[in-house]
């Protein structure tokens, strides 16, 4: 976070969040045994599954959660909490236990990805930072992995740094990269989680020049053949031939960012052997998502680039997900609202698979046990115990890997980028 910003952790959340703490401690309720389950109630339009991300972000900012001095000053200055509560505040620490389905897990709606237990006060002031987080991350991952499925095996860049928050670009270079993307522009994205970076030159470094051959001769001067030039600036046919003119047939790459993709490719690929670059891959970007990605499933395309529709979850910024109060002391509790009605107690969740491995359907039993059957996968593990993250995360590459498995054991239907309805039912019992 920015200096202006500071500690910030136990201020990611909504200042309802504190009202509710402080009312709770005043009338006696605050230490009520309760459970909260974040879940979704639909998935967003045309979508038939989702991918469970940011798992590991959410431990960073709950381990993150503590009051300093600072803190609990402006909390108490700006008049949103009392002078008890911000005493309880000062000493806050979250005791209880989570659950939590898999980094790199497929979803479904009714699916209870994440169940908070604790007292009230303590579980409520952690929905915002939950929400925000797990919102963002498995709208990303969702959309990602639905554009590595188009992209056949072919490798996607994730170049998305510019067109969301600078902080939400690293968030969603980890999404991405955990869908299967092969690698990211972000630097600081690497730094902190290990993906692969990579990126050449733009529009601005030919424009710097006085013409492209001396901005291609800079550039490869510089990096080598094993480089990827940028030849769309002025017209594409003699943009690659100023490349490989600079460059020799060993060029490793070109990079197209504009025009009618499909054709441009096929014409480029034409024009690279004629020169003798049979072996210069093409790269593509400028807006692509799954569908344009798809699109040129048949087109001479090497590598793609992706940006806007990953930063933004290809047109669904929120995996619509929720935090909900579920149980109380041991009572299911029960949201009647129209359309936003939620099931009661603590959920148990299983997925069911024909002997093959595929995927039938989910179980989710309230306050009990699916009944065990050959081929269930239990699906909530344990993630914290008293207040203490227990076992050992998975890396970023088993939770690819993990991912990559699951999208196997789905019904081909699944994968289809065509709106339909989720691919594995899910039961409530």
């Amino acid at each position: 976070m920015s200096e202006r910003l500071g500690h910030v952790a136990p201020l990611l959340t909504d200042h309802y969040e504190y009202t509710m703490v402080a009312a709770a401690l005043a009338d006696g309720s605050a230490q009520r045994p309760c459970v909260f389950e974040v879940f979704a109630r639909r998935l967003p339009a045309g979508r038939r599954y989702g991918v469970v991300a940011g798992i590991g972000r959410f431990v960073e900012r709950l381990l993150e959660f503590r009051f300093l001095p600072e803190d609990i000053a402006y909390l108490r200055d700006s008049g949103t909490v009392d002078e008890a509560t911000a005493q309880w505040l000062s000493g806050y620490r979250f005791s209880g236990d989570i659950d939590c389905y898999a980094e790199g897990d497929l979803y479904f709606p009714g699916s209870p990805i994440m169940t908070v237990s604790g007292t009230f006060a303590e579980c409520v002031l952690l929905e915002t930072v939950a929400l925000s987080i797990l919102n963002h991350d498995c709208a990303i991952a969702s959309a990602a992995a639905r554009m590595v499925t188009a992209a056949r095996g072919r490798p996607i860049i994730e170049m998305g740094s510019r067109r969301t928050h600078e902080e939400a670009a690293v968030a969603a270079a980890r999404a991405s990269y955990l869908a299967g993307f092969a690698s990211t522009s972000n630097l600081a994205a690497g730094r902190a989680y290990g993906i692969p970076t990579g990126g050449t030159a733009a529009h601005a470094f030919t424009l710097l020049h006085a013409d492209e051959p001396t901005a291609f001769a800079s550039q490869v001067a510089m990096s080598g053949t094993d480089t990827t030039l940028l030849v769309d600036t002025y017209d594409i046919s003699q943009g690659i031939r100023n490349a490989i003119a600079a460059a020799g047939t060993s060029l490793k790459a070109i990079r197209i960012d504009s025009g009618d993709l499909d054709v441009i490719a096929q014409q480029s690929r034409d024009l690279l052997n004629s020169l003798g670059a049979t072996e210069t891959a093409i790269v593509v970007s400028g807006d692509l998502d799954e569908y344009a990605i798809a699109s040129l499933a048949a087109a001479p395309v090497d590598v793609y680039g992706a940006g806007t529709a990953v930063v933004t979850g290809s047109g669904s910024p929120t995996a619509n997900l929720v935090y909900k109060l579920v149980e109380v002391e041991g009572r299911p509790v029960v949201k009647r609202s129209e359309n936003k009605r939620t099931v009661g107690g603590r959920k148990t969740s299983v997925r069911r698979h024909k002997p093959t491995g595929t995927v039938t359907e989910e179980i989710v039993v309230s306050q009990g046990e699916p009944e065990a059957m050959p081929g269930d996968r239990r699906l909530q593990q344990p993630l914290v115990r008293g207040g203490e993250v227990v076992g050992g995360l998975p890396t970023l590459e088993e939770s690819r890997a993990f991912l990559r498995h699951q999208l196997i054991a789905i019904p081909w239907e699944g994968l289809k980028l065509s709106p339909g309805d989720p691919s594995v039912p899910v039961t409530v019992r």
